[in-house]
């Protein structure tokens, strides 16, 4: 499978969600979509993020954009996490890697000293179409969901 691209048509996918569902791109047409790859459930800055576009669901809602959140973890651990922070929005679960593999975010990192690969934060808007509209990668969490925002508000 290819990798995404601004300005093009993004790949469908299907993928295990919370609410015991799968979620497929092409199911989204009609509505932007709003992706963002975090690392991982129940850590500070993915907490963070996450509380972040649910305080805002009501405004993304209103822009006819669905949020979805993206990590490798599993599907039981995702309920956990959703269910704890009231996320009003799915998170899919990639253990396969092949969302972050078609999104490139798959990464080299360091922690403590040690490198190994792991999930860049990063973020991705797609239009009604189903086409990459706009890309955010090595996100910082504080203010990002704004700025998300007011992309998805500028979009004709």
């Amino acid at each position: 499978m290819s990798q995404v691209t601004i300005g093009k048509k993004v790949p469908n996918f299907t993928s295990p969600a919370t609410g015991n569902k799968a979620i497929s791109l092409n199911d989204l047409t009609g509505s932007k979509v709003v992706i963002y790859f975090y690392p991982k459930d129940n850590t500070p800055g993915c907490t963070t993020e996450g509380q972040d576009f649910r305080d805002a669901f009501a405004k993304f809602k209103r822009a006819k954009t669905v949020i979805l959140g993206v990590s490798r973890d599993t599907i039981r651990t995702h309920e956990n996490f959703k269910s704890k922070h009231e996320f009003p929005f799915d998170l899919l679960s990639d253990k396969d890697e092949t969302l972050c593999q078609l999104f490139d975010v798959i990464k080299e990192k360091k922690l403590y000293g040690k490198t190994h690969m792991g999930i860049e934060r990063s973020t991705f808007l797609i239009d009604e179409k189903g086409t990459l509209h706009k890309e955010w990668r090595k996100v910082k969490v504080a203010g990002h969901v704004d700025e998300v925002l007011e992309a998805v508000k500028s979009m004709p």
